[in-house]
């Protein structure tokens, strides 16, 4: 009779411990099955979802220990757990580039029948699969790059002296004594500021397969210094390939770790109104450590609250003017922030086209091409409302001659006349930024041109109080 109980009680265990996943289904990534997703929804789904890539050396996959024994751990948290089966490159990495991305764009494109926040897809992965899983947070585009990433044991560099030799040689094939190819997927070169998403490293010391010294802390490094939330733990002991084992002496430790990373990366609503924050160095936060913190696009996203969703597509040093030495509208970040698909768009440009080398070349096509970039967005299906500011103040010291000077008088004289016009000729709102920050004051660098942390925040007061005035 106690024997029989004590099953019952061992079977009672087991189904509690399987009710956490409320469903299981296979998803073919291609046609034929050849990759495809295993996926474990959640009984009770908090929206977040994580596409897993197993590790294996880009020649065979470990599917267990680095797959599907994590799915109840995940859909206890309700997070949604899908298990990537990707092809094996065999020298062709467009393979498992293009089946991690496609991975990332079926889970979105599935969200509203699993249950899944567009804007809280992660991706995980380990060693090998590290690599694949850090290759589409630097390379791929804005529809298929996860929200977050979690990285065990990653391979990250593509030198095979430095790291593991045969993930190289399945991955690049032939490539791998191409040093341009090399480092185009030694993936801690890799990293984009405003581009890549936070990451969570974990990683054992004595790992002699994948060195953490030339692999995963190089990736944490440029990381932090490209001012990108991340986080890297490093146990003692634990070698390669521990995965979900409960022999790895740490395993509850770093779940314990883990989850707690988890909690802490904050996403917006599934609903959202997306804000795309498009600009120069003001807007990238140049000079402001931690600026995917503390510059003033993440200080907007908290506070217009998690309604809305704000990307930074800034990039140091461009101009609005098309002939200007650095024209914002030939970067990627300008491709990026229309498909983006933005329901508010703010404007944030003409400091650097103040310059003599640009305004006194090119400063009466200002108009034509600020009305050129309005167009374009005007063009997009969204239909985006647009907001304009006016440069902030700026303080420098007259250099005679000086070709790349910024010249405040310029900004007052010409430019905020020229953004009136265009701005009333299309009935857009003008967000006034020039007089809210002091030169002299502790809301600017000592440069003064560029706002530190708190002169940020000021910007992104105005900006808020103009969108929440307008709405959409």
């Amino acid at each position: 009779m106690k024997k029989s109980l004590l099953l019952c009680a061992f079977a009672l265990l087991g189904v509690a411990a399987q009710a956490q996943t409320a469903r299981k289904l296979t998803v073919n990534i291609t046609p034929d099955g050849a990759s495809n997703l295993q996926v474990f929804l959640p009984q009770n789904p908090t929206g977040r979802a994580i596409v897993d890539c197993p590790g294996g050396g880009y020649s065979h996959l470990s599917m267990q220990n680095e797959g599907t024994d994590w799915a109840e751990y995940f859909n206890r948290q309700g997070i949604a757990f899908c298990v990537l089966k990707y092809r094996m490159p065999g020298g062709d990495r467009s393979l498992p580039m293009s089946d991690a991305q496609n991975a990332i764009r079926t889970v979105r494109d599935s969200a509203a029948a699993w249950g899944v926040n567009p804007y809280d897809v992660g991706i995980m992965g380990f060693s090998a699969g590290g690599h694949l899983a850090s290759t589409t947070a630097t390379h791929a585009p804005i529809d298929a790059r996860p929200d977050f990433q979690i990285l065990f044991y990653p391979v990250i560099s593509m030198d095979e002296r430095v790291t593991h030799k045969g993930s190289c040689v399945n991955f690049l094939g032939d490539g791998r004594r191409d040093e341009k190819l090399v480092r185009e997927f030694s993936n801690d070169k890799q990293v984009g500021k405003h581009r890549t998403p936070p990451a969570l490293i974990i990683m054992a010391g004595d790992d002699r397969a994948v060195p953490p010294l030339t692999n995963g802390l190089p990736y944490y490094t440029a990381l932090r210094r490209a001012g990108i939330p991340a986080a890297v733990h490093i146990y003692p002991s634990g070698g390669h390939g521990f995965g979900f084992r409960t022999s790895f002496a740490y395993h509850d430790q770093m779940l314990g770790e883990l989850e707690a990373w988890l909690k802490s990366v904050k996403a917006p609503k599934a609903d959202a109104l997306r804000v795309a924050c498009v600009g120069n160095s003001i807007t990238d936060g140049f000079g402001i450590d931690m600026a995917d913190v503390q510059g003033y696009p993440a200080q907007l996203q908290r506070l217009l609250g998690s309604g809305y969703c704000v990307r930074n597509f800034g990039v140091s040093a461009r101009t609005l003017l098309n002939h200007g030495d650095r024209p914002y509208m030939k970067e990627q970040a300008w491709a990026e922030a229309k498909a983006f698909a933005p329901d508010i768009v703010v404007v944030k440009l003409g400091t650097n086209d103040s310059k003599p080398c640009n305004w006194d070349k090119y400063g009466s096509e200002f108009a034509a091409d600020l009305q050129q970039m309005i167009d374009e967005l005007k063009a997009l299906p969204g239909k985006p409302a647009i907001y304009l500011c006016n440069p902030i103040s700026s303080e420098t010291s007259a250099k005679a001659g000086k070709p790349d000077q910024i010249r405040d008088s310029v900004v007052v004289a010409s430019i905020i006349p020229a953004i009136a016009k265009v701005a009333k000729k299309n009935k857009i709102e003008v967000i006034d930024l020039h007089p809210l920050i002091d030169p002299k004051s502790d809301m600017m660098q000592r440069d003064g041109i560029h706002p530190t942390a708190k002169g940020a925040g000021v910007i992104a007061k105005a900006v808020a109080d103009a969108i929440g005035k307008g709405g959409k």
